[in-house]
């Protein structure tokens, strides 16, 4: 491991502060870094002049490691692009909960232990989501999170049917359903109710939001379940669907949405000794 992408959130981390901390170490490791920015930033945002900015695209091809600095956004929009090329990824947390981080950003120095080999890599489960659409693939995308199908901001409900390897596993009126992965068991899918899963448990999550039915219940299904959800006869109006929180695509009647695991899997890179409940304990005793 010798060529590390650093990933900065600029509404983040401010000044880059915690990024210049890291690249001083990182070099003084003897690690070679370059600085990407994880997505494109305003026009008005100030920018230092005395970091040159790489391009991402150009540089994960020659990359061993990405680091992200930044909260639990930051880091699952850059692991769809690391995890794509098969690179690890580390995350540093600048944010609130930072659930997937592995240090935060008083946690530096453990930075130098990458240079001594003292790190292990964490496999984490992703899912494949499609739209089929007239049997047609109109959207396709991975997660590590979830996959949220929501009425969006009118105030109304939304009538979905859930069915596993084409089985009717439930119908619910409410504000939508989350389809999420053990990562993601913590995120969303938590505040509307849901269980809190480990990571290494391949399952999905199926987690009805504000549902009207109340025997509507959260279902912790096999990660070898095709998950499959679209509006029943009754829905009146249009749904969204939203992967890792990333743009919205909005879902007609007789729109099917179909979720599955993938075959990409979200390599993590571990610094600490904690055990998942150690990281649990710690982040919502934060939060």
């Amino acid at each position: 491991m010798k060529n590390l992408i650093l990933t900065p959130n600029p509404y983040r981390d401010k000044n880059f502060q915690t990024l210049r901390s890291a690249m001083q170490i990182l070099k003084e490791a003897g690690f070679q870094v370059k600085v990407c920015l994880p997505f494109e930033v305003d026009h008005n945002c100030d920018l230092p002049r005395d970091i040159h900015f790489s391009r991402l695209d150009r540089e994960l091809g020659n990359a061993d490691l990405v680091i992200c600095f930044g909260g639990d956004g930051t880091i699952l929009h850059m692991a769809k692009a690391a995890t794509k090329r098969g690179l690890p990824l580390l995350g540093v947390n600048i944010g609130t909960m930072g659930f997937m981080a592995e240090l935060e950003s008083t946690e530096l120095e453990k930075l130098r232990l990458l240079a001594a080999g003292k790190y292990r890599i964490d496999s984490r489960m992703m899912l494949d989501v499609i739209v089929l659409r007239d049997r047609e693939i109109i959207f396709h995308d991975i997660c590590l999170n979830d996959a949220v199908i929501t009425k969006g901001a009118v105030a109304r409900i939304v009538h979905l049917a859930v069915k596993c390897d084409g089985v009717q596993a439930m119908e619910c009126g409410g504000d939508g359903v989350i389809i999420s992965t053990p990562t993601g068991s913590t995120a969303y899918s938590l505040s509307a109710g849901g269980p809190i899963v480990e990571p290494e448990a391949e399952s999905i999550i199926i987690t009805p939001i504000c549902s009207h039915d109340v025997a509507s219940r959260c279902i912790v299904a096999s990660g070898k379940r095709v998950i499959s959800v679209g509006m029943t006869s009754n829905s009146r109006r249009n749904a969204y669907l939203s992967v890792d929180g990333g743009k919205t695509l909005r879902l007609n009647m007789g729109d099917v949405v179909s979720i599955k695991k993938s075959k990409l899997e979200t390599r993590l890179v571990r610094l600490n000794d904690r055990s998942f409940y150690d990281v649990v304990n710690m982040k919502f005793r934060k939060g």
